[in-house]
């Protein structure tokens, strides 16, 4: 019987599994950022803003912190380390004052400030979820 309540205790809840899925997932993506900056840096297509030496200062920064950032992020998200969402959230935050706030330097991407803060209310459902179930298990 106390085996079995151990068990119970150390099982996932459905909530602990989805908030790994959903780390694991914004991991890939985090990557796959990453990369695309990184594309961006070493000039692999043409264009004005496909090349670092022809890119305004602006954007040099923000590239240049963004391809170093989020490959991190997806490390720390994919090993479930603490740090990960931290590293992604100020990733995000860059990205959604980029592309919502400094439009006139940086265009408008909705889908990105908009998935950014889908992914942020979806993790903090997941942890308040995570949260209430541990606190009613310790009861």
């Amino acid at each position: 019987m106390k085996e079995e309540a151990v068990l119970r205790v150390l099982r996932p809840t459905l909530a602990e599994n989805g908030l790994v899925w959903l780390s694991r997932v914004v991991a890939g993506y985090s990557l796959l950022f990453g990369i695309l900056y990184w594309i961006r840096l070493i000039g692999f297509f043409p264009g004005q803003l496909w090349r670092f030496d022809l890119m305004p200062v602006h954007w040099q920064v923000a590239a240049i912190s963004l391809a170093v950032l989020y490959p991190f992020a997806a490390i720390g998200l994919w090993t479930l380390a603490s740090w990960g969402p931290v590293v992604w959230f100020i990733c995000a935050a860059g990205e959604i004052a980029m592309y919502g706030v400094l439009t006139d330097m940086f265009g408008v991407r909705s889908a990105i400030v908009v998935s950014h803060l889908a992914i942020a209310m979806l993790y903090g459902v997941f942890k308040l979820v995570i949260w209430l179930q541990r606190r009613e298990r310790h009861r």
